[in-house]
């Protein structure tokens, strides 16, 4: 992964994953894997999360990653899967 960031508030993930061929069953894919927005702390990832909920496009839950970031994992309306980043 490679972080990249534009000013004190912006950061943007580009992250590739070798040995992808063609589309995978999950989201394993070459090409566009996932796009990852901070929304400024904790609290407003737990917010997203119960309004993802509701609407049923939830994918995973809150969570404290490897890298130290806290965030969840919802499903747009294309398939695109966004993480919600504190």
């Amino acid at each position: 992964s490679y972080f990249v960031k534009i000013g004190e508030d912006i950061a943007i993930e580009l992250m590739t994953k070798p040995g992808l061929v063609g589309q995978q069953p999950d989201n394993n894919r070459c090409g566009w894997v996932h796009l990852a927005i901070s929304v400024g702390g904790n609290e407003n990832v737990d917010a997203m999360v119960m309004r993802a909920k509701e609407r049923g496009i939830l994918v995973s839950g809150p969570r404290t990653t490897g890298d130290g970031y806290y965030e969840a994992v919802i499903r747009d309306q294309d398939g695109n899967l966004i993480e919600i980043v504190a």
